[in-house]
């Protein structure tokens, strides 16, 4: 009886530095899963507060993760946001700044960063970077597949395919580590023609016009995104199915903010705060808020912090490894982001600082009146559909007339305290109570912008048409 005691008090003693042992081991090379929404607002899903979207398997996925609440994009847009991504860079670094822009010859990227570690890089649905030297992923083959209905006219009609992803999951090695990116092609439009949800329960932005047109774009929005929420789900069963669960990292986050007034192409929070969950067992503690500064530059600098790699490039970001671990709390004192456009549509030029409590913008072409693919695209809706019944709303309502007033004219610089007016309705950059946060936050992004060869002064060149571009695809369909 006394032996076994004493065999029992042993196992005990040396229990916690088995365990200990063991969560090393099993962090050590650990797979990294990726997961990005296309176009969404990390206020429209149910972990960051959204009680009418319907996001089951995100709510579950967050019980389970680490929930940021100050994560940001580097753009609000979608190319150059998915290269800063993928290389930690900032846009004007990596030199995708405009939409569908290539980054410079001779950029790297994740794919180079992890593959003499030993793991195996993939990616599959969007794409939307390049050139191909830059991001040389191995592609899953038919992850993009034209909705029904569109083989002809292709367009934004594209949908991620996650059964091909299962299979490749299905197919992998064992002890081989692997890094998967999955990129959705939802909430971003052309949303479901068909919605699930209702025009009356969906929410109306208090910066946006409540109208019926509105309404029942929101509801197609809404729709998009539980079908996205979908794809979600299908990824982390197909990680449980495998036995993949307990050493992957998984991480779930967005390009950007959603194609609404004051959202994409535009850098208030709306725009540029991207949700960003981290489930990791064994190291990341469940159902935890951190509240750290974090910028998705900071990503590739994290992964190369956990899997031991030293980048041969000096990046913009910084390592959050610790922050996932739970021994800091905080990450950068200053996240930065820069909107250029699209060639000939998005002309309106900015640039942003933010802080835990201030944001300031600078406006580098305010003369020009702003304008986006929702209030001036006729190809597709996500904007044609509802921007008519703002514009006769306005006629004769004084809130929807201060809306389109807002939208269209952007004064050169803006100043919002962001714990005050978490909305952003209220620019502080003319209170004389102000000045001195007003000239801290212009000199720190005209600092910034040096730094980053940042000289512009105005909206990008137009492309010539005689010069061949390097290849930026949306999609592939090999």
């Amino acid at each position: 009886m006394i032996r076994k005691l004493f065999l029992l008090l042993c196992v005990l003693i040396a229990l916690p530095a088995y365990l200990v042992q063991a969560q090393e081991a099993s962090a050590k090379r650990p797979n990294i899963v990726i997961f990005i929404a296309d176009d969404l607002g990390a206020v429209d899903i149910g972990p960051y507060g959204n009680k009418i979207v319907r996001t089951p398997n995100l709510d579950a996925f967050a019980i389970e993760s680490m929930r940021f609440t100050r994560a940001f994009a580097g753009s609000p847009t979608c190319g150059p946001s998915r290269s800063t991504i993928l290389t930690g860079l900032y846009p004007f670094r990596h030199g995708g700044h405009g939409n569908h822009s290539a980054v410079k010859h001779g950029t790297i990227s994740i794919v180079q960063q992890l593959k003499p570690l030993g793991y195996r890089v993939a990616i599959a649905g969007k794409l939307h970077v390049g050139p191909e030297a830059s991001f040389p992923f191995e592609r899953i083959s038919h992850s993009n597949v034209i909705e029904p209905g569109f083989e002809k006219k292709p367009g934004l009609n594209y949908d991620l395919n996650m059964t091909v992803v299962e299979e490749w999951i299905a197919g992998l090695k064992k002890d081989e580590p692997f890094v998967l990116i999955v990129c959705d092609h939802s909430p971003h439009v052309v949303w479901p023609e068909k919605a699930t949800y209702t025009a009356k329960e969906v929410n109306i932005p208090s910066k946006h016009i409540d109208t019926e047109d509105t309404r029942k774009a929101r509801a197609r929005y809404y729709t998009d995104i539980t079908k996205m929420d979908n794809n979600m789900g299908r990824l982390m069963n197909s990680l449980k199915k495998n036995g993949l669960q307990e050493n992957t990292m998984v991480m779930f986050t967005a390009d950007q903010g959603p194609q609404w007034a004051f959202a994409k192409w535009s850098l208030y929070d709306y725009g540029i705060q991207v949700p960003m969950m981290v489930r990791w067992p064994n190291v990341v503690k469940k159902g935890s808020t951190a509240d750290a500064m974090v910028s998705q530059v900071d990503i590739v600098p994290t992964l190369l912090d956990i899997t031991g790699g030293k980048s041969p490039v000096e990046l913009d970001g910084s390592s959050f490894f610790d922050v996932l671990k739970g021994k800091a709390t905080s990450n950068q004192v200053y996240v930065y982001a820069t909107h250029t456009g699209d060639n000939q549509m998005n002309r309106s030029p900015a640039r942003m600082v933010r802080t835990k409590q201030f944001k300031y913008i600078l406006n580098l072409a305010p003369e020009i009146e702003f304008n986006t693919h929702m209030n001036k695209a006729t190809d597709h809706d996500g904007g044609r559909e509802y921007w008519p019944s703002w514009i006769d709303k306005a006629k004769s309502d004084t809130h929807a007339k201060q809306v389109l007033d807002l939208y269209h004219h952007r004064p050169a610089e803006e100043l919002y305290d962001v714990i005050a007016d978490p909305e952003e309705k209220h620019s502080l950059a003319a209170d004389q109570k102000y000045i001195a946060t007003l000239k801290l936050l212009r000199g720190k992004v005209a600092a910034w912008r040096k730094q980053e060869g940042d000289f512009e002064t105005g909206p990008e060149k137009a492309a010539d048409p005689n010069v061949k571009k390097p290849n930026v695809p949306y999609v592939f369909l090999d």
